[in-house]
C-alpha cells in the first residue's frame, strides 16, 4: 500500500455547464479544487454561499429544536441512511423545508418570549409581596396637600426612632409599618408637600431607599393576581407552541435530508469560490488521483473542456495533498496515522509497516482471551449493524484485529479474564494444580517477557531503521545511508555475537572475538559518519556527541517497549485480584448468595480493568509507534486530500 499518486489539474468549462459539470464531480467526489489568484483577464467567481450557510443554519436549528421538544430514541447501532446523488442533488423540496424549519423556530421564538414574560411576571410579583397587606393603590402618591412616600429601611432600623425624627421635621407626618422580612422594613410615610424633601432627607440617615414599584395601577394585591393570570396565560401560550413544535416532528427526517441536501450545495458553492472566470468561460484548478484521469477526461471532453493535468514538481510536493490507499488490513491503522499527521507527499505510508507491530503489540498488552471474545463481537456487530465508513470504519477494524490478537496472545498466557477457570477449579480441587496454563506469564516469567518486548522492540526499530536506509539509497544519500543506519547495523551484529559466549549460547570464545571486531569496525564507521561533514575540533564534539546521543537514545528507546511485559502484568494482575474478592465469599462452596455477589463483584471489577486496559494499551501502543518508531523514517506535514464530495451530519450517499 503507498500514497496515492496525485496530479495537478487545469480545467476551463463554458460557463452555461459550470453547474451541471460541478453536480458530476461531486458525484465522482475526486477532485479538490485549489483556489487561483486574480488577474486582469479573470475575475473571481461569485456564489451564494453565506446565504447558503444561513439557510444550512436555520434547517439544523430546527432539527436540534425537534429533538429538544419531540426526542426520538434511535436504534442502538443503527446505520446512516444512504441516498442516491440525484437525491442529494435535488433541491424541489427545499423550499417546503425551509418553511417547515421557519414555522418551528417561529413557535420556538413564542416560547422563549413566553418565558421572558413570565420571569418578568414573577419579578413583579417578588416585588410586591411585601406591599399585599397595602390597602391603598400603588399609583396614588399624595393628595392635593400631602405626599405620600413607600419605601424601605434595615430591619437593623428602630421604626420608633425614625418616626420620632420624621415628627422632628413636622408634627404632621406619619409612619405606617406595611411588612417586614430578613433584612428590610417595609413602610408608608405620608407628609405635608412643604415638607416632602426635608422628609426624604430625615429618612435618607436611616437608610431609606425608594420602592420600584413605579408605573403599577391598583392595590399590590390585584397587581400580584394580574401577574399570576399573565403567567397561566404565559404557560399555556408555552404549551401550544410546544404542541405545535411536536406536531412537526414527522418533519424530522425531511429537515434532515434538505441540511445534507444543502451541505452538497455548500461544497459546490465553496469549489465555485476558487474559480475564475470571464462572460463565457469559468477556470479551474486543482489536485486529483493519477488513476482517475482516464475516467475525468471522458468527463471534461463530454461537457467541451479544455483540460491538462501533469506531475506536481518536487518543489510542489508541500502543496500537493495526501491520500492513503489501503486494504482491509492496513486501513485500520488510518485513524493512527491521521491522529498523528499524514505522511508528506512523496515519502512513505507508514500503515502496512506499523500494522502488524500495532496488533501484535496491543494484542501481547491486553493478552486475555475474555478481553479479545468482547472486543471481536463488539467489532462485528458494529461493521455488520453500522455499516460504518471511513473513520469508524477503521476504528472498527481496528478493535477487530485487535481483539483477534488480545485472543491469541490470551491463549499463549492461559489468561481468560485473568485466572478466573483456575480460582474456582481451585475451590473444588484444592489439590489439583491449574487447570489452564499458558506458554508464558508476565507475572511467572517476568524476566523473560521483559526481554522478549525489548527484542520486539529491537525488530520494530530496525524496521524503522530498514525503510529510512532504502529512502536514502533512493534520494541518492549513500554515505548517509552506509555511516548511520548501517553502521548501527553492523555494531548491532557485533554486540550480539560478542553476547552468545557470554549468555552460554555457544562455546567457542571466537565468536565473542570476532563480534567485538566487529562492533569496533561499527563504532569507527559511525564515528566517521559523525564527523565527516565537520572541521577541526568539531570533528571530536561532532564524534562524542554522536556516541553519547546513540548509547543514550537507543537505551530509552529498546527500554520503552518494556512497557509491553508491563502492562500485561498490570491487567493480569488487577484481574486477578478482583477475581479473588469475587470468590471470596465461596470459599466453603458455592450457595446462592455467593453466587449473586461473585457476578456482581466480576461484572464491575471486569468492566473497569477491560475499560482501563483498552484505553491504557491503545495510548502506549499509540506512543510506540509515534515516538519510537515514526522517529527512524517518518517525515509528516501532509494535508489531507479534501475533494469536492457529498458530506452530510444526517445522511450519506451510496457508494458507486
Amino acid at each position: 500500500m503507498s500514497i496515492l499518486k496525485m496530479k495537478k489539474l487545469r480545467l476551463v468549462a463554458i460557463r452555461s455547464k459550470k453547474e451541471e459539470l460541478l453536480r458530476e464531480l461531486i458525484r465522482l467526489g475526486c477532485v479538490e479544487f485549489t483556489e487561483q489568484a486574480v488577474n486582469e483577464q479573470a475575475a473571481r467567481e461569485s456564489c451564494q454561499l453565506m446565504s447558503l450557510k444561513s439557510q444550512r443554519t436555520a434547517l439544523v436549528g430546527a432539527v436540534n429544536i425537534l429533538g429538544k421538544y419531540a426526542p426520538v430514541k434511535s436504534k442502538l447501532l443503527a446505520p446512516t441512511p444512504e441516498f442516491d446523488g440525484e437525491v442529494l442533488l435535488d433541491d424541489s423540496d427545499l423550499e417546503a423545508a425551509m418553511q417547515a424549519a421557519a414555522a418551528i423556530e417561529g413557535s420556538e421564538d413564542r416560547i422563549r418570549r413566553a418565558l421572558a414574560e413570565e420571569s418578568r411576571q414573577r419579578g413583579i410579583i417578588e416585588s410586591l409581596v411585601p406591599w399585599t397587606a397595602l390597602d391603598l393603590p400603588l399609583e396614588q402618591d399624595g393628595t392635593e396637600r400631602t405626599v405620600i412616600l413607600k419605601g424601605t429601611v434595615p430591619v437593623r432600623q428602630d421604626l420608633s426612632a425614625v418616626a420620632d425624627a420624621l415628627r422632628q421635621v413636622s408634627e404632621e407626618a406619619e409612619l405606617f409599618p406595611v411588612s417586614s422580612d430578613k433584612t428590610q422594613n417595609y413602610l408608608v410615610v405620608v407628609c405635608m408637600k412643604e415638607n416632602a424633601a426635608a422628609m426624604q432627607e430625615a429618612l435618607r440617615g436611616f437608610g431609606f431607599a425608594a420602592a420600584a414599584i413605579s408605573g403599577m395601577n391598583g392595590t399590590a394585591k390585584d397587581c400580584c393576581a394580574a401577574a399570576e393570570a399573565a403567567i397561566k396565560s404565559l404557560a399555556a401560550e408555552r404549551d401550544e407552541a410546544a404542541a405545535a413544535i411536536v406536531a412537526m416532528a414527522d418533519k424530522r427526517d425531511a429537515l434532515k435530508l434538505a441540511a445534507d441536501k444543502l451541505q452538497a450545495k455548500l461544497a459546490m458553492a465553496e469549489a465555485e469560490e476558487t474559480m475564475l472566470g470571464t462572460e463565457k468561460t469559468v477556470v479551474m484548478e486543482g489536485w486529483m488521483p493519477a488513476d482517475k484521469e482516464e475516467e475525468l477526461g471522458k468527463l471534461f471532453d463530454r461537457y467541451d473542456c479544455a483540460w491538462e493535468c501533469e506531475e506536481p514538481a518536487e518543489e510542489e510536493y508541500p502543496d500537493v495533498p495526501v491520500k492513503l490507499v489501503n486494504n482491509k488490513f492496513t486501513n485500520s491503522l488510518n485513524m493512527v496515522t491521521n491522529m498523528y499527521s499524514l505522511p508528506a507527499y512523496g515519502t512513505v505510508d507508514p500503515n502496512p509497516l506499523m500494522a502488524p507491530f500495532f496488533i501484535a503489540i496491543f494484542g501481547l498488552m491486553m493478552a486475555d482471551v475474555g478481553y479479545g471474545l468482547i472486543m471481536i463481537i463488539a467489532a462485528i456487530v458494529a461493521l455488520k449493524k453500522m455499516k460504518p465508513r471511513e473513520g469508524n470504519l477503521a476504528f472498527a477494524q481496528l478493535l477487530l484485529y485487535g481483539g483477534i490478537a488480545t485472543t491469541i496472545c490470551g491463549v499463549l498466557t492461559g489468561g481468560f479474564f485473568s485466572d478466573v477457570i483456575n480460582q474456582i477449579y481451585a475451590i473444588k480441587h484444592p489439590e489439583t494444580p491449574e487447570l489452564i496454563r499458558g506458554l508464558f506469564s508476565a507475572e511467572k516469567d517476568s524476566t523473560m517477557v521483559l526481554f522478549g518486548s525489548m527484542g520486539i522492540g529491537l525488530l520494530h526499530l530496525n524496521t524503522g531503521m530498514a525503510v529510512n536506509f532504502s529512502q536514502k539509497l533512493k534520494r541518492g544519500e549513500v554515505a548517509s545511508a552506509v555511516f548511520e543506519e548501517g553502521s548501527l547495523w553492523v555494531m548491532l551484529l557485533g554486540a550480539v555475537l560478542m553476547g552468545l559466549p557470554m549468555l552460554g549460547l555457544v562455546s567457542s570464545s571466537l565468536m565473542g572475538t570476532v563480534g567485538m571486531y566487529i562492533l569496533i569496525v561499527g563504532t569507527v564507521m559511525l564515528l566517521f559518519g559523525a564527523g565527516r561533514e565537520s572541521k577541526g575540533f568539531g570533528k571530536i564534539t561532532a564524534a562524542f556527541g554522536c556516541i553519547y546521543n546513540t548509547a543514550t537514545g537507543w537505551f530509552g528507546d529498546i527500554l520503552s517497549y518494556s512497557r509491553i511485559m508491563a502492562l500485561m502484568l498490570a491487567g493480569g494482575v488487577v484481574g486477578k485480584v478482583f477475581n479473588t474478592v469475587a470468590l471470596m465469599p465461596s470459599k466453603n462452596g458455592f450457595t446462592v448468595g455467593s453466587t449473586i455477589a461473585f457476578v456482581a463483584i466480576f461484572l464491575i471489577g471486569h468492566v473497569l480493568n477491560f475499560a482501563l486496559n483498552l484505553l491504557g494499551c491503545y495510548v502506549h501502543d499509540l506512543r510506540l509507534q509515534c515516538l519510537e518508531f515514526f522517529g527512524k523514517f517518518y517525515v509528516d506535514g501532509g494535508k489531507a486530500f479534501k475533494p469536492l464530495r457529498f458530506t452530510g451530519d444526517y445522511v450519506r450517499a451510496k457508494e458507486n
